[in-house]
């Protein structure tokens, strides 16, 4: 009896700390695949089929230690399909170790230091008169607006990109998917 009793207990137990663990891990999906906030950036992403080629430049960068970091970073994440709209040999190109120089500037565009969720970028847009600007890690301006709910981003060369997936948490900081690449000037 006291056996089968401490059993029960024991499992009851479990189940609720996996519960209450489940409810801290909200996730949100990206290309199919669930992100955990426990994890890091470099951990979530390699898990999104729709992020395969912004995971093989980070790579070829050199950047994985740096997005596994304790961080905090906001990452503004291109799909695949929005490298694909950049000119044809791009890619490619970019991704050819004489130019890692010139990718690692392009892939640290993309990131600023600190956790800037989709709230506090809507705050710091309506503190600017509708326009925030952030420093990113490589150094230049990110401009950001609201058309409407959606953040818009301008990038050095006017080019626009729309957030359409925030607030991806991670253990690290924040991911944001957009649907262009953002670039500095050249």
């Amino acid at each position: 009896m006291k056996r089968t009793m401490s059993a029960t207990l024991l499992i009851a137990a479990l189940f609720i700390t996996s519960n209450t663990w489940a409810q801290k891990e909200k996730t949100v999906e990206v290309g199919g695949a669930a992100m955990y906030p426990s994890k890091n950036i470099v951990e979530n992403a390699v898990n999104s089929k729709d992020h395969t080629t912004l995971v093989a430049a980070v790579k070829a960068a050199g950047l994985v230690e740096t997005l596994q970091g304790a961080g905090p970073f906001t990452v503004f994440a291109p799909t695949n399909e929005a490298f694909n709209m950049l000119p044809n040999g791009t890619v490619e190109t970019l991704l050819k170790p004489e130019n890692k120089s010139k990718l690692t500037q392009v892939l640290t565009y993309h990131v600023v230091a600190a956790k800037l969720d989709s709230k506090m970028i809507a705050s710091k847009i309506k503190e600017g008169n509708g326009t925030a600007v952030f420093t990113t890690v490589s150094g230049g301006k990110l401009s950001a607006m609201m058309k409407g709910n959606n953040i818009i981003l301008k990038d050095e060369t006017g080019a626009i990109s729309t957030v359409t997936i925030g607030d991806v948490y991670q253990s690290n900081g924040v991911i944001h998917v957009i649907d262009h690449v953002v670039l500095p000037k050249s």
